[in-house]
């Protein structure tokens, strides 16, 4: 039986390939696929079903295009069996059984029939057939997610994924909701940083993390500002930090004197003391102080 992690792993160099346009080497990944014996679970919970078809639609090669399909198609079967199984376990538990229904019913279920046929980007049923997120009447928690869906196809990249945006985005904004339980000042704030950070033209590498799986919805909906940050945005923090780490630790003169810090070492209060902002914006400044006599040194916050 294939382990999570295994199909992961593969599921991660697929979408690499895709996000790179270049789909050397996914003959032998699906054929590490193929050989693996698959669980419903697993299948839920790596998407790997996502990967395999998003290989399939931007590889020009035939035979990563029929392998793919095999693939998609057994594993169609495979939830398609467990349904099934379900359903009969209701039957035999004594669970009514509708055998009639109303001309209206019967539109209704054609309606329905018909929409779930319809995958976006051209996605397989597949992709439809795994649990959804449940349904909300909250017109707050609605409207974040029609946000949430702009958001994540910013760009076209969701379209080389094969992801449906609309149930990642009610994935994330249940994630959120489910951390606050109400939609209070608190859930919206946090909403709108994923929005504003998915959106991000200089950072588009955490959106198309986002929509390939390596950041599942349950992380991208708790990360912090920092943790979002685009790589270029990240290293010029650390190099601010370290640069005014340095400046202080190796200053010997300059600052403000002051008697109002005691020295741990001497229990001397000539000091010398500078003040850095070291940390995010809304972060009080950090203090270094010097003690004249003795030299010692020390952070205070």
């Amino acid at each position: 039986m294939a382990t999570d992690q295994e199909v992961e792993r593969i599921g991660r160099k697929l979408d690499k390939m895709v996000h790179k346009n270049n789909t050397d080497g996914a003959l032998d990944l699906l054929k590490e696929l193929k050989n693996m014996t698959m669980s419903l679970g697993t299948l839920q919970s790596t998407r790997v079903g996502m990967s395999v078809n998003a290989v399939r639609k931007q590889s020009s090669d035939q035979e990563v295009q029929n392998l793919a399909k095999v693939l998609i198609k057994s594993w169609k079967k495979l939830i398609d069996g467990s349904k099934d199984k379900s359903e009969k376990k209701e039957k035999s538990d004594g669970s009514p059984v509708r055998t009639t229904s109303s001309s209206k019913d019967s539109c209704d279920n054609e309606k329905s029939s018909k929409t779930r046929d319809k995958s976006p980007a051209g996605m397989p049923s597949l992709a439809t057939s795994f649990p959804s997120i449940p349904l909300t009447t909250d017109n707050v928690r609605n409207k974040s997610r029609e946000l949430l869906v702009v958001a994540l196809q910013t760009a076209d990249d969701y379209k080389n994924f094969g992801v449906d945006c609309s149930l990642l985005a009610a994935q994330i904004e249940e994630q959120i909701f489910e951390d606050f339980k109400s939609t209070d000042i608190k859930y919206k704030a946090r909403l709108r940083s994923r929005i504003s950070n998915l959106k991000d033209q200089k950072n588009p590498d955490l959106r198309r993390n986002v929509l390939c799986g390596n950041i599942s919805a349950r992380r991208i909906a708790s990360m912090t500002s920092e943790e979002m940050a685009s790589a270029e945005l990240k290293k010029i923090r650390e190099d601010l930090t370290k640069e005014s780490i340095r400046e202080h630790q190796l200053s010997k003169v300059g600052g403000s004197e002051t008697d109002m810090f005691v020295c741990a070492k001497c229990q001397g209060k000539n000091c010398t003391y500078t003040q850095v902002q070291i940390r995010s914006a809304d972060e009080p400044m950090t203090t270094f102080v010097l003690c004249n006599d003795c030299g010692n040194r020390w952070k205070f916050c």
